[in-house]
């Protein structure tokens, strides 16, 4: 009975850390050479840098020599036109972990990036920021199960994010 108790007290205080006011956490590593190449956004938080982008949303990655990232970021508008913009995304920290990158779109500004949820197998990947202020939900394919979604925004609820403000994206 002692140890029923002890595990629902350590699971309780582990499903309060990760409430609204526990910090954000990322993976503890990501695999960048598997991570780059193209996903497809499935879902975003509303933000004014993406406001044009009624659907095909897509994000491409391409590893650098200089150990930087280049990023592609591309969507149709309403009228189907293309958008595009390009960035560079490097290690927010060089002690890493390398799941916290810096995009910059716009020299100097630049972005927190944080891996927060990753699929074994780079299938999906859940990116946030530590305001919770953006979200991103990734995958390889332009679709993802109703399963694989509730598996998804479970763990963004579980760090604090109010996942009612997931936009589904609009395939392209």
């Amino acid at each position: 009975m002692t140890h029923w108790i002890l595990a629902w007290a350590a699971l309780a205080g582990t499903a309060m850390a990760a409430g609204p006011n526990a910090p954000v956490q990322t993976v503890p590593n990501v695999d960048l050479k598997r991570y780059a190449g193209k996903w497809y956004e499935i879902a975003r938080f509303p933000n004014w840098f993406q406001r044009g982008c009624d659907s095909g949303v897509t994000a491409t990655y391409t590893l650098r020599p200089d150990g930087k990232i280049t990023v592609v970021n591309e969507c149709r508008t309403a009228e189907g036109k293309p958008k595009k913009a390009t960035g560079t995304a490097r290690l927010a920290d060089s002690r890493g972990p390398n799941s916290k990158l810096k995009v910059t779109f716009f020299w100097p500004f630049s972005g927190n990036y944080w891996i927060i949820g990753l699929d074994p197998e780079y299938r999906w990947a859940l990116v946030g920021d530590p305001g919770r202020d953006y979200l991103w939900i990734l995958s390889r394919e332009p679709e993802i199960s109703d399963e694989v979604y509730r598996e998804i925004t479970g763990i963004a609820a579980g760090q604090g994010f109010d996942t009612g403000k997931l936009v589904k994206t609009k395939p392209g």
